[in-house]
């Protein structure tokens, strides 16, 4: 087959060749500047080579997570280093973290069904051990008298005294395993609220959040009234922990956790989503609602001054951004999460210390 142009005739396997050759070179030349991007960002941030460190560094530079990819491009921008640490909060908002949290949840609801069951059953145990001892001392008592037996029902007694003996000792052994049993059941709720709780601030975590929009989502889809979400996060963070070292970081954010816990009640939830970055929940909110609510925490906050507790210096002003989303106006709480953590980079591109609404 042939395809004619005027003044010349065109082989089309010639074409198709061509075209192939062409799409595969720039596939090529695409992959080697994936590559290069991440070989570079290692090499610049002195990051280790890791299984979760790779894949979460190509999803970033790949596209597949614009959320962390926002996240990279604003810490570029601001001239700051891809740390370790910086890295595992990031890449610790991704799936596989997610299903590690939800896996070792069910773990543990499964163990403690599993403590509930052996304490069941050694407590069942216990009490029917109880009862056989009971019995065959009612036996022995009886055998034991000299009007009833001889020698061989005096030994049989003997014998019945040992298996009563073996039987308590058993009991006693059941009775210490449901102890322990109880023990360990309370040590695993301990454990549970623990899991959920962040431990600088006091906020609930985000494991914690997770649950409670799920369960709001729910109940507000059911009762129809308004949800919204929204993220916060401290502006120049990296320069109060360079400058004033990472114990006044922390108090740093221990001060706006407790700036954003005045606003918290019943129907609102606030919780710590990981490093200097806040997400909130407000049910029953419409978006300007929660968008107020949440300016004036801000307004709160940046009317105060800060100073190093140890060298006296002035820290100065603490400001946050933050994006608000309503929930309802999207397919899924997650993504209202992801249109509320884009407003609040909207909001840090336009100045910082604001509140956006998402669209």
């Amino acid at each position: 087959m042939r395809l004619f142009r005027i003044g010349a005739a065109v082989d089309a396997e010639a074409v198709a060749h061509a075209a192939d050759s062409g799409i595969s070179t720039l596939v090529d030349a695409r992959r080697d500047e994936l590559l290069t991007r991440i070989r570079d960002l290692f090499m610049d941030n002195r990051l280790e080579v890791t299984p979760a460190n790779l894949l979460g560094v190509h999803a970033a530079l790949s596209g597949n997570s614009p959320r962390l990819a926002r996240k990279l491009t604003l810490m570029r921008s601001e001239g700051r280093a891809i740390t370790q640490e910086w890295l595992d909060v990031a890449l610790a908002d991704g799936n596989a973290v997610r299903d590690l949290r939800e896996e070792t949840s069910a773990l543990m609801t499964r163990l403690g069904s599993g403590l509930d069951s052996f304490a069941n059953a050694a407590k069942n145990a216990r009490s029917f051990t109880g009862k056989y001892q009971n019995a065959l001392e009612e036996h022995a008592q009886s055998l034991a008298q000299p009007d009833i037996a001889g020698a061989m029902i005096a030994s049989l007694a003997d014998l019945t005294r040992t298996m009563i003996e073996r039987t308590r000792q058993i009991e006693e052994g059941m009775r210490k395993s449901e102890e322990e049993a109880c023990a360990l059941r309370k040590s695993l709720e301990r454990a549970q609220r623990d899991a959920q709780i962040d431990h600088l601030t006091g906020l609930p975590n985000r494991r914690a959040f997770e649950g409670v929009l799920e369960r709001q989502y729910r109940e507000a889809q059911a009762a129809i009234t308004p949800l919204s979400v929204a993220f916060c996060d401290i502006d120049h963070f990296k320069r109060v922990n360079d400058t004033h070292g990472h114990e006044t970081g922390d108090r740093v954010i221990q001060a706006v956790a407790q700036v954003l816990a005045r606003i918290s009640n019943e129907n609102c939830h606030v919780a710590r989503h990981g490093g200097e970055e806040f997400v909130m929940l407000f049910r029953g909110m419409t978006i300007r609602e929660a968008h107020r609510l949440l300016d004036a925490a801000r307004a709160q906050l940046a009317d105060r001054t800060f100073v190093n507790r140890k060298t006296d210096e002035p820290i100065g002003g603490v400001t946050f951004s933050g994006g608000v989303a309503d929930v309802f106006g999207y397919p899924d709480p997650r993504a209202a999460l992801e249109a509320a953590d884009e407003a609040l980079y909207r909001a840090k591109h336009s100045g910082r210390n604001q509140v956006c609404i998402a669209g």
